[in-house]
């Protein structure tokens, strides 16, 4: 799968994906990560691509042509090397929709197409950017950060992990966090007892039936009582079995 980052900071995005779990996903040629400078397409000597606000305010907005013009060569590279599926389009924006697990498996359920980030800075981007690229808005979260960098290599790493390969075991990310909705179960690994706290007897049973629903019982707690938006959705998803009735004689 294809990632093309629109930002004035390409070497900030190189690096923060170019370790871990993307970065081997990159030299596995599993996932291709490419970051566009839109000060390189500024038509004027001082390579400014910001300007005063229309109708006054306070800071400067991200003008139009520099970004039109990037995602122009995103798209010219890309009929270049015969890719014919429309790109989609992603504004990191506090008004967008929030980032959540499940726009993160649709993107990944489509690999053939390219995903596009583009990463504002300054006091945002002129409206019309988001109709010439027909970009959609998505936030990461109730929160304000200096740029869209940090939030575009947030979904760049929670698609990559759900693509075939990435994880290595590809059951990995079934068992992570916000699967069906609901939080992951606590883990444990060697030694057994550790300054008298002992992992739960289960765990060590070998009784691979039990210990699945001990883990769903544990996730479905954890859940309820960490996050009751989320145990509210997976609930409805999936009602509780009544428990038939013992018939007495």
């Amino acid at each position: 799968m294809e990632f093309h980052i629109m930002t004035l900071f390409p070497e900030m995005m190189e690096t923060i994906l170019g370790e871990s779990i993307t970065g081997r996903a990159q030299k596995a040629e599993l996932i291709t990560v490419k970051a566009w400078n839109i000060r390189d397409y500024a038509q004027n000597t001082s390579r400014h691509v910001d300007d005063y606000i229309y109708g006054g305010g306070p800071g400067m907005l991200m003008q139009c042509e520099p970004i039109d013009l990037c995602y122009n060569a995103i798209l010219e590279d890309l009929a270049s090397r015969g890719i014919g599926e429309k790109p989609r389009v992603i504004y990191l924006s506090p008004k967008g929709e929030t980032f959540r697990q499940g726009k993160a498996e649709s993107f990944a359920s489509e690999p053939e197409r390219p995903l596009i980030l583009l990463c504002g800075h300054y006091e945002g981007i002129d409206e019309r950017v988001l109709t010439l690229l027909s970009a959609e808005e998505i936030s990461i979260g109730d929160f304000v950060l200096t740029g869209g960098e940090l939030g575009a290599a947030i979904i760049v790493d929670a698609v990559s992990r759900l693509l075939p390969g990435v994880l290595g075991d590809d059951t990995s990310a079934i068992y992570e966090s916000f699967h069906e909705n609901l939080l992951e179960c606590p883990q444990y690994t060697r030694p057994e007892v550790y300054k008298e706290l002992r992992v739960p007897e289960v765990l060590l049973s070998g009784n691979h039936a039990l210990i699945e629903k001990w883990r769903l019982e544990q996730a479905e707690k954890i859940t309820e009582e960490r996050r009751p938006d989320l145990y509210q959705a997976y609930r409805e998803a999936h009602p509780p079995v009544p428990e038939k009735k013992k018939r007495h004689r």
